[in-house]
Parts: structure tokens; sequence; C-alpha cells
């Protein structure tokens, strides 16, 4: 009897383990849980290679701000319950992780490469053959001998001839203030908040330009924070070459939603792209492209740009100095993330509604299609091909987009499902 008790009482832990485990995976909001504190923590098994995290590169990397958070295993891989914690495949574009601030609450969050493990690595080689025609270098030295490095380590402030043909869309039109915003607010440095570079050592400049010329992602979440109302990811840090920001869910996962949820999205879609032609800033931000992973839904209905990789910005307030021909120039930096062929889209181009036009073609639809009861749908599908007919005029376009708008207003509903905007919506007009 007294075995039988020992060996009991001996397996509660592993029991209340399981048992959580079974609780939280019935749980539709999984990503807002906070874990208990009584649930032993069980010593996981991490085994980081600087490779895995991209550190062998650096400084031709994003940063270093939060691998503190990976080494105390504060930012895990895998269910924070499990006892055999492993790395994951390290060619996988993006992971799902778990992070906390004090060891006892933990939340989702997304842990994502600037590119493919495949093109970083053909990039590698292709910075390598530039200088010895080798596959194999030191990235670092190799990217510190170029010109365009030499100009920024001589450099006291970042001007537009200092990212001329980098193929970031944020980069084609590039105003100084825009680019002072970059200096500024750039968080992988302890000091930011001058518009001049004095604050930035050799190692942070070729962190910059790096991540400029392979992906201006993590640079846009830092200077267009969350906390100031901007519709991105709220920026967590990096480490190597991973970046990491809060979690959501993209929105191709919601097309079979109700009739409810799918006319909030699309308002909230519509609306951000309103949002991001006229803002307090006057900076007009249009995209190059969308997919259904560009726009993400967080745990309380929230709608955002999740990937505002292929997001350009013109400067409105001062307007355009480039020519094309100053944005043909090309070099290593310029191919970093492509194979220097594409052809620039040129700024004055650019149309207002381009953004609008893209919504309407590839996502609307999938979202709205087959979701409400004549005449309704038959309404809402007329103005869908108004608002994707690309040889419309602007104004055409942005019309039958806020016709839109307001016949999808009643088809939502009001309840403690849509949080982010509950219980507001039952007091204002607004909703």
């Amino acid at each position: 009897m007294g075995c039988w008790m020992y060996s009991f009482y001996s397996n509660v832990p592993g029991l209340l383990i399981l048992l959580q485990f079974f609780t939280l995976s019935w749980s539709p909001f999984i990503e807002a849980t906070v874990f208990p504190s009584s649930v032993p923590r069980v010593k996981p098994s991490y085994n980081f290679g600087r490779s895995f995290l991209g550190l062998d590169k650096c400084n031709a990397c994003i940063g270093t701000s939060i691998c503190k958070k990976f080494f105390k295993e504060e930012i895990r891989f895998d269910n924070w319950l499990s006892s055999h914690l492993k790395l994951p495949p390290d060619n996988l574009p993006s992971y799902s992780g778990n992070y906390t601030d004090d060891a006892k609450s933990w939340r989702l969050v997304e842990i994502s490469r600037l590119t493919t493990k495949y093109q970083h690595d053909q990039a590698d080689e292709r910075i390598c053959a530039s200088l010895s025609k080798t596959k194999s270098c030191s990235i670092e030295h190799v990217l510190r001998q170029t010109e365009r490095f030499q100009k920024w380590l001589k450099a006291k402030r970042l001007t537009p001839d200092l990212v001329q043909g980098l193929p970031s869309p944020m980069l084609r039109c590039p105003s100084q203030r825009l680019l002072d915003r970059i200096v500024r607010r750039y968080a992988e440095v302890p000091d930011a908040g001058s518009i001049y570079m004095d604050h930035l050592s050799d190692r942070d400049k070729l962190r910059l330009l790096y991540t400029l010329s392979v992906n201006a992602f993590p640079i846009l979440l830092q200077i267009f924070p969350e906390a100031e109302g901007w519709p991105f990811p709220k920026y967590l840090g990096s480490c190597g070459r991973l970046i990491v920001t809060a979690s959501s869910r993209p929105l191709n996962e919601f097309y079979s939603s109700p009739p409810e949820v799918a006319a909030d999205l699309a308002l909230q879609l519509l609306s951000l792209i309103t949002s991001m032609r006229n803002n307090d800033l006057n900076y007009f931000f249009y995209f190059v492209h969308v997919d259904a992973g560009t726009f993400g839904i967080f745990n309380n209905g929230h709608l955002f740009i999740r990937d505002a990789s292929t997001l350009g910005i013109i400067d409105k307030q001062e307007g355009l100095h480039l020519t094309d021909g100053q944005q043909e120039y090309q070099d290593i930096f310029s191919c970093l993330a492509s194979d220097c062929q594409s052809a620039f889209l040129s700024c004055k181009s650019v149309r207002e509604k381009q953004s609008l036009v893209m919504v309407c073609q590839e996502l609307l639809p999938k979202l709205l299609k087959g979701k409400f009861l004549q005449p309704a749908q038959e309404k809402i599908d007329r103005l869908l091909r108004l608002c994707a007919d690309s040889f419309r005029a602007d104004q055409e376009v942005s019309d039958a987009a806020g016709k839109l708008v307001e016949l999808l207003k009643p088809l939502r509903s009001c309840n403690s499902h849509f949080a982010y905007r509950y219980p507001d919506c039952k007091y204002s007009d607004k909703y």
C-alpha cells in the first residue's frame, strides 16, 4: 500500500502537466493564455547553434537585441510543457514560439527570417563570388570593403544617395525625413534618438545596411511602432538573422469564417488601406504585391499588416527627389534579396488606387464570396468588380470601395467575440 501511494504521488507533477496540456489544447484563445506558475518547470534540452540563429554571419545580420532571451530559454520554439525541447528544422521561413518576461506567463510569438535560408545562402555565395570567386569567405569582410559601405562609414547622416539601388520598396522613393526617422528610431542600438549617425558603430551601420538590403520589414516595425497606432505587429527584437514579433493568424485562415466575421475583417481591411494612404505624418504607403499572408489577425480580432516587405512609402510632405536613372545604381547590396535583374518600379507610376485594387482583386472576393443573402451579395460582388478594375480612375475605385464600406457596416455584429471593439461598439456611432 505504501509503495502504491508513493508511486501515485511521485507521478502527480506529470499528471498535472498532462492535464494542463489537454486543457490548453481546447482553448480557442491560446495566444492569450497565462500559464500558472504552479506547473513544474521541466528543464529543456536546447542546444542553440550560432548557425541556426545566423550569429555566425554577424555583422551581416539584423542584430542581437533579443539573443539573451533565446539563451535564457525565455523564448522557446516548442510547447513549453514539453520535456524534450529541440530546435526545429533550420530551413523554415518562420516558426511559432513562446515568449515570457517573468517565467510565469507566456504568449505566442512569431520567429521569422528576413528571407528563406536558401536565399540567404545564395546571397552569401554571391557575396563571396563578387570578391574571390569562391563559395566561402568572410561575408562581413567582403561587405566592409564595398564602395557603398565605405561611404556609410564616412557619412554623418543617412542620405538618399546611400540607399540608391537597394531593392526594398520602402527605399525606392526615399525622402530625407524618412531616412532621418530610420536612424532616430533604430532599435538595435542603445542610444537612438538623433538623426545623425554618430551613435552608430561600424558594426551597427553594417547591420542596418544589411537589414535594409535584404528586407526592410524589421525597420518598418521600429519606425512605425504598433504602440503609436500603426497597423504592424510589435517588434520584440532580433538575434542573428531571426526577428521576433507578436503572433497572429494569416487572413486566409478566415476565408471560411461566418458572415459577420467576414464583414468585420473586410471593413478593417478597407479602413486600413485608406489610413495608409492618408495619415497625420503625410506618408503614402502603397503595396507592390499582396497575398493571403500579407495581413494577419490578432487573437482579439484586430486586423493588421503581418508582412510589410512589399510595402512602399512616398513622402507627400517632401515629394519625390530621385529620378528613375538614379535608382538604377546597383551593387552587391542590391542583390542580397533578388537576382539583380528586377526592374525598379518608378515612383511616379504609383497610383492612389494601387493598394485598393490589389485588395479588391486578390483578397476581398475570397473573404466575401457567397457569404450573404440576396440582394446584398449581388451588390457586394458588383462593387468588388468595380473596385478591382485597374483601368478605372482613382476616384471611381475609391467611390466603389466607399459604397462597399456602407453596405458592409450593418452586416457585422457587436459582441464580445470582437474584443478589439467591444464594448465600444455598443455606445459609438462609429461602429
